[in-house]
């Protein structure tokens, strides 16, 4: 069984940095598009970003754009969301998310085409 165990997060001040990790487990990284997402409160789950199962094709909001980045280390099955120049607007509650279904060099930024989810980290950016 596919298993996605979030670390990082936490309260940082506007304009800092914070890296989410998502570990994963059960299933060969390799042919898994991931996605991160996030949810305020009292607002729909949004796509953040996501990265293709080869890693070539990567996709981020538009609010998100040039400040955060998504990687992927196969060989040590994780994946990263590295967030800087954050505002209060990024708070929420982040998911990463997986799917195998995807074509290798696509990746969908909504809810719906991934299948797998972690456990949501806090992140809030409050002075």
């Amino acid at each position: 069984q596919t298993q996605l165990v979030q670390s990082g997060g936490g309260l940082v001040q506007p304009g800092g940095s914070l890296r989410l990790s998502c570990a994963v487990s059960g299933f060969t990284l390799d042919y898994l598009t991931i996605g991160w997402f996030r949810q305020a409160p009292g607002k729909e789950r949004e796509g953040v970003s996501c990265i293709s199962k080869s890693g070539d094709t990567t996709n981020y909001a538009d609010s998100v754009k040039g400040r955060f980045t998504i990687s992927r280390d196969n060989a040590n099955k994780m994946v990263y969301l590295q967030m800087n120049g954050l505002k209060p607007e990024d708070t929420a509650v982040y998911f990463c998310a997986a799917d195998n279904r995807q074509w290798r060099n696509v990746c969908y930024d909504t809810p719906g085409n991934y299948d797998f989810w972690g456990q949501g980290t806090q992140v809030t950016v409050s002075s």
